[in-house]
């Protein structure tokens, strides 16, 4: 027979805050949010006035009892504790630095990129991200185990597409520099590439601009597949969405991985 004690263990999804033994006082801080939960407290008042108008003391005890489940999950959640104890802040995919040194934040990158229009909507296309990680987060346990294989979609999603954008203003780097000194003997050689330059500097911006009008309705795609009933619909939800991420990568990735980084100006 068996042991149940060898089943396999679920991988904890990238993002996802590890667990930890928490002080007396963050105990106390986590379990009050969770009595205080809105959807815990939308169920008691929804319980009391269904009893209220039936007179079934039946109900009374199946309310109790899902808000005790309700809060009881809550309370040892590590994602809902990272909620209450450390806001809703989400550390985007790294990548090495050129030097070899530590990792630089997605953040920090796009705040490297110049100001205009592929700067905004890169900024744009990483709050729609985070708006997205939030309503995987306020899902149920359910609905955040079907999309467990959708984070790190998503984080590859944001990492590849500021790929793209520091791509993008590196050629357009150069096509400024190409067009300021036409007719150097020294840039002879990648004048001569300039339509290619601009080929691929219109390709950028339509993936980007592509990407965020795809990770528009991602929010709200996450928070239909955490209400519907049923294990298979929410599994089929899950799969469209995973295979649309799926065509997001593949896209951004193609284009990251077709272009080579520019000569640096001035050689």
């Amino acid at each position: 027979m068996n042991n149940p004690d060898d089943r396999p263990e679920r991988r904890p999804s990238p993002g996802a805050p590890r667990e930890r033994r928490l002080s007396p006082e963050e105990r106390w801080r986590v379990t009050r949010a969770a009595l205080l939960r809105p959807m815990g407290l939308f169920v008691v008042v929804i319980g009391g006035v269904f009893s209220a108008l039936t007179l079934s003391w039946w109900v009374v005890v199946l309310t109790l009892a899902t808000y005790a489940a309700l809060v009881f999950l809550a309370a040892r959640d590590p994602l809902f504790w990272a909620h209450v104890l450390e806001g809703r802040e989400y550390r985007l995919e790294t990548r090495p630095s050129p030097s070899g040194g530590e990792a630089v934040p997605l953040e920090r990158r796009v705040r490297r990129l110049p100001y205009g229009e592929t700067r905004r909507k890169v900024e744009e296309a990483l709050e729609l991200y985070r708006r997205t990680m939030v309503a995987i987060e306020e899902s149920d346990e359910v609905a955040r185990t079907v999309l467990d294989d959708t984070l790190p979609k998503l984080h590859g999603i944001a990492g590849r597409l500021v790929d793209v954008a520091e791509r993008r203003e590196e050629v357009a780097g150069t096509i400024l520099d190409l067009e300021n000194h036409a007719g150097a003997p020294q840039r002879e050689d990648l004048y001569a590439d300039l339509p290619g330059l601009e080929n691929e500097l219109r390709a950028a911006d339509e993936e980007i601009s592509r990407t965020v009008e795809k990770l528009s309705p991602l929010r709200s795609r996450v928070v239909r597949i955490s209400v519907e009933s049923g294990d298979a619909v929410q599994e089929a939800a899950a799969a469209r969405l995973n295979t649309d991420l799926d065509e997001m990568n593949l896209r951004l990735d193609a284009l990251r991985s077709s272009t080579s980084p520019p000569e640096p100006p001035g050689r």
